[in-house]
């Protein structure tokens, strides 16, 4: 009934519901990625329509190009898919389901699926709109090129690292290293 004011029982149990979810969405990491599966299970069947089909298929083809690939679930209800850190995250709006790439910036995009979030020197977009096709072969080549680089990245992080520790200890007297 319009203008009606919710009974503070009813208010009670929104609050209940909304503090059962952020305590999910905040603790994936503590349960694992079976968790954030679920949760994006739930979104899912919540959105209940042309963007929860929409989210449902890309998250496939995520999986397609990576079967590795780890699902979280950040931001307090943000689908996240990484493999050596952010590969994409799956967003949904009233009007768009957004895939965005966290290193977007830096890979290639022959198709030119990037249509969003174009102006950023890091991040690139993709606003997927009801009843638009995908491109499943070009999206699935973006979604491997992302984990590459974020792979390549990780393993030249990881070298330089190395490295470092060994040009510290190598360039430290006897003295600094009695020190410690």
């Amino acid at each position: 009934m319009p203008g009606k004011i919710p009974s503070s029982s009813s208010k009670r149990t929104k609050s209940a519901s909304l503090a059962s979810k952020a305590e999910a969405s905040a603790s994936p990491a503590k349960s694992g990625a079976s968790s954030a599966s679920r949760l994006i299970d739930q979104r899912i069947r919540e959105l209940g329509d042309w963007r929860g089909k929409t989210l449902a298929r890309l998250r496939a083809l995520v999986h397609r190009a990576d079967p590795e690939v780890l699902e979280e679930w950040k931001w307090r209800g943000v689908p996240v898919w990484s493999h050596g850190g952010i590969v994409c995250t799956g967003e949904t709006y009233k009007e768009v389901v957004k895939m965005t790439f966290a290193k977007g910036a830096s890979l290639d995009d022959p198709s030119r699926l990037f249509n969003s979030s174009l102006e950023g020197n890091t991040r690139r977009a993709i606003d997927f709109h009801e009843g638009e096709k995908i491109d499943e072969e070009a999206l699935t080549d973006l979604v491997r090129e992302a984990v590459a680089l974020n792979l390549a990245t990780a393993e030249a992080k990881s070298a330089r690292k190395g490295t470092r520790s060994a040009a510290t200890k190598a360039t430290r007297s006897p003295r600094s290293r009695r020190a410690r």
